[in-house]
């Protein structure tokens, strides 16, 4: 069988992700990667390549057509990348089975375009989250049954005893970003008075709004911040407590980190938004709280009730590894595909749901919200200055960025 993606890039999450899949999947499936950016960092696409994946990047259009005209299904690694948009949009692809595999949860801005359920095969989200959309809940039964779930977000092989030093030692890795990360983290380890600072993993600006926000903490020693981490697993394992508040209106859907961080024992903190609710069972593989209040109060219980963690952490390591492996992914994507190969192939016409026009496509994932209407802005990704830094001097941009800001 042969699966062809496309895809932006195979950077974070995504690249990790496939780079497993390729490792789990059954002999007898090839996997053909179309990237529409040059890999920035070669880690994951040197990995799917090691185990026999094939990699193009950029291919021109005859070579593009004629892979999809080869492939059994043709899979689309979807979120709000503006290259992807412009290639689906600008392109004349040809009678695919389409199979649409989204890395955003599609609850708030960046939201799905709607009709790209029905347009697909097959649209599977990567977290049971997404099926909570509003927009799905007035789908025709058809659509919905062609809608559906496979994960994105593994843990590590062999867990880590959780112990009462480790428990002590409570952390937090991801994204350092108020993009993600939720500015009341910092009031809770505010509150909680700990003993010991609170580690933070992960890349941080000097000028960013997380270190001014830290900085005006009235402990600031309760926070340190390490910076990149080269070896996740290495700082998890020592981890006892994760400490994951994010945002409410946060993008995520998988949240490899906290799948990670739970494969190896270590007991989840978060706020009760969609994606962690997902994921953490509160009361049995960690704990969901709703407020700053309720969420310092649970930090101090489980500082106080290190064997209630430890007995915590080895379920939450016990149940990831039964329920988010790369093997569970490959076998859910092979009934998929399965299933997929007794359907006609059929042409999409990816501009008249997503638009002609940058604008139209960024407008295509906004709803009622606006982002920043700085065009030069840091181009963070699926943000306006994004698709600007994509589609530089693009007259529809101006023109959106000037009525956004009357």
């Amino acid at each position: 069988m042969k699966i062809l993606h496309i895809a932006a890039h195979l950077g974070g999450g995504v690249g990790k992700a496939h780079s497993a899949l390729c490792q789990a999947d059954a002999p007898g499936l090839s996997r053909h990667y179309l990237l529409l950016e040059e890999p920035r960092d070669p880690r994951y696409a040197n990995e799917i390549r090691a185990v026999g994946g094939t990699i193009t990047v950029q291919p021109n259009a005859e070579t593009a057509t004629r892979l999809m005209e080869q492939a059994d299904i043709l899979q689309i690694e979807w979120w709000n990348h503006p290259r992807l948009y412009a290639y689906l949009c600008e392109s004349s692809l040809p009678a695919t089975r389409t199979l649409i595999w989204s890395h955003i949860s599609g609850l708030f801005a960046p939201y799905i375009p709607t009709g790209l359920f029905a347009a697909a095969h097959r649209f599977l989200f990567t977290s049971a989250c997404s099926m909570e959309a509003p927009a799905l809940q007035t789908m025709s039964p058809e659509i919905r049954a062609s809608l559906g779930v496979v994960n994105s977000g593994f843990g590590f092989g062999a867990s880590a005893e959780p112990t009462e030093k480790r428990v002590g030692n409570v952390g937090y890795l991801g994204t350092v970003d108020f993009s993600k990360l939720s500015p009341d983290f910092f009031e809770v380890v505010d509150r909680a008075g700990l003993d010991r600072p609170v580690s933070l993993w992960g890349d941080v600006d000097a000028d960013s709004d997380v270190l001014r926000r830290a900085g005006v903490m009235r402990r600031r020693e309760a926070v340190y911040f390490h910076g990149h981490c080269d070896d996740p697993e290495a700082a998890l394992r020592k981890m006892g407590i994760f400490l994951y508040l994010l945002q409410p209106h946060h993008f995520g859907t998988a949240e490899n980190a906290l799948i990670e961080a739970m494969s190896l024992g270590c007991v989840p903190l978060v706020f009760d938004n969609p994606a962690e609710r997902a994921i953490v069972e509160h009361g049995r593989t960690g704990f969901v709280e709703s407020s700053v209040k309720a969420a310092t109060k649970r930090l101090n219980w489980m500082l106080r009730h290190p064997d209630a963690v430890m007995t915590m952490g080895r379920e939450a390591a016990r149940t990831m590894a039964e329920t988010r492996t790369a093997q569970k992914t490959a076998a859910d994507f092979a009934d998929h595909y399965r299933a997929m190969l007794g359907e006609a192939k059929r042409e999409i016409d990816f501009a008249a749901i997503l638009g002609e026009t940058p604008a139209d496509w960024f407008l295509s994932t906004q709803g009622n919200a606006r982002t920043s209407t700085d065009l030069s802005g840091a181009a963070r990704k699926g943000t306006l200055s994004h698709f600007a830094h994509c589609f530089p001097n693009d007259a529809s941009l101006r023109k959106l960025s000037a009525t956004f800001t009357r």
